[in-house]
């Protein structure tokens, strides 16, 4: 079974490989230090299996890249590795496309269970996010915050890119406005929701299912 491993983290690539490799049936051919380079190594490799965190650097994330890869190199199963134990985040990277879904501190058979069971056609998700997603679907409740009704257009459409993992200055490209009006933008976002860090944002955004507009 041929992996690609993709992580911001030299030294957490290193340690996920080697507990990868102590199962003789997988050779691991391939590191990736963000979701731009995973997506080309997956392009050139078509592995079985990529390994891959969601939280690396802004404007090619992980979130990005599972969908991009997902569409593009189907054949190529995605098990979502991360810290982030929120069901927004699993719901997200399911409907993008991810197979399995596990969290940093796994044992090591539960990560090579997960690679496993997606790698055959089958799907993995970390045992806690299965308890998470549950109790969030039986007590769920009715009342939907729609915040976000409070926003512009304009602050909408970047709190969708800053929550997709780009910068100011690739937002300030995208939809032609200054790096300046976009940081003020931005700071009126996070007042307006009460954000205090990106990781805030992300999660929102997730939750209302604002990146799927």
């Amino acid at each position: 079974m041929r992996i690609v491993l993709a992580d911001d983290h030299e030294v957490v690539r290193a340690g996920f490989k080697m507990i990868l490799e102590q199962d003789a049936e997988i050779s691991v051919v391939a590191e990736a230090a963000d979701g731009e380079q995973a997506y080309a190594i997956v392009a050139r490799e078509h592995p079985d299996v990529l390994l891959m965190d969601i939280s690396m650097p802004p404007g090619q994330s992980g979130l990005v890249a599972c969908e991009k890869i997902a569409r593009d190199f189907p054949s190529t199963k995605i098990v979502i590795l991360t810290m982030f134990a929120e069901p927004e985040y699993l719901f997200y990277t399911l409907r993008g496309g991810a197979s399995g879904y596990v969290l940093k501190n796994s044992t090591s058979e539960e990560l090579l269970s997960a690679v496993h069971a997606v790698a055959g056609g089958g799907s993995y998700i970390h045992p806690k996010m299965a308890s998470l997603l549950t109790k969030q679907l039986v007590g769920a409740s009715e009342e939907e915050d729609r915040s976000y009704q409070h926003l512009s257009n304009r602050e909408l459409e970047i709190l969708q890119l800053l929550a997709k993992g780009y910068t100011n200055k690739e937002i300030s490209e995208r939809i032609f406005l200054s790096v300046k009006t976009v940081e003020a933008h931005r700071s009126k976002i996070y007042k307006k929701l009460g954000f205090a860090s990106r990781a805030d944002l992300v999660s929102y955004a997730l939750k209302h299912k604002l990146l799927d507009v």
